[in-house]
């Protein structure tokens, strides 16, 4: 085989490794966007029937009530937007996604948040608004330590929004909460803080009232499981 045979085989033969890693990159990409919007559409449903539920049916009591969109299938669908994001395909609809997880958020917030009112029940929550355009290492701490205090506090309702998101929705919370550099900023229960906050100095700033019952919960948790144990 002469020299320029040999370079003309290598050019096609990585020319055919290139696309056929870039058709195997955006197929997954593409699967990857329809499991999203599957999720999406769940969890719209679900917001959809518990705000039809609150309107048409007062006489639920409010444990039935209650049963809004879980916060598991947000986190999972906000978790899922990011590892696309990171992907060079069909930026658009990443971004058409982001947009539309955002108006979720706070759809099942403000559900919520109806539900506590009329069912005089308390409601921890935590806004954190986070930056992508920007090198910002503390947004990614950040996020980390909202994954420890989702993990241990499972009824702290944690949204997440991209500051510079071009979204009416994100310049609405930006404006009644005065969401300001430097980022991240978190909004626990209305009240707003800027930078980057511990595992522990999140915690300070949950209701002293919350984290008690948390511990009594888990200390019935534990004991319920201990008590199981020695019966078995």
């Amino acid at each position: 085989m002469g020299r320029g045979t040999k370079y003309v085989f290598v050019f096609i033969l990585t020319c055919g490794v290139f696309a056929i890693s870039w058709y195997v990159s955006s197929y997954f990409s593409q699967q990857r966007i329809a499991e999203i919007r599957n999720i999406q559409n769940k969890v719209a449903t679900d917001i959809l029937s518990s705000e039809t539920d609150f309107s048409l049916l007062q006489e639920l009591s409010c444990q039935d009530l209650n049963r809004t969109v879980t916060s598991e299938e947000l986190g999972s669908l906000a978790s899922k937007i990011s590892f696309s994001e990171q992907s060079a395909n069909a930026q658009d609809e990443i971004l058409l996604l982001k947009k539309q997880y955002s108006i979720l958020e706070v759809k099942d917030f403000l559900l919520k948040k109806r539900v506590s009112e009329r069912c005089k029940t308390p409601l921890t929550t935590i806004f954190y608004f986070y930056s992508t355009e920007d090198d910002c290492d503390d947004c990614v701490k950040q996020g980390y330590v909202l994954d420890a205090i989702r993990e241990k506090y499972p009824d702290v309702h944690i949204y997440s929004f991209d500051y510079n998101l071009d979204l009416s929705t994100i310049r609405a919370l930006r404006l009644i909460y005065k969401i300001a550099d430097p980022l991240p900023v978190l909004v626990v229960n209305g009240k707003t803080y800027n930078g980057f906050n511990t595992v522990e100095a999140v915690e300070s700033l949950l209701p002293k009232e919350f984290i008690k019952q948390e511990q009594q919960k888990t200390l019935k948790a534990e004991i319920s499981y201990n008590t199981t144990t020695l019966l078995n």
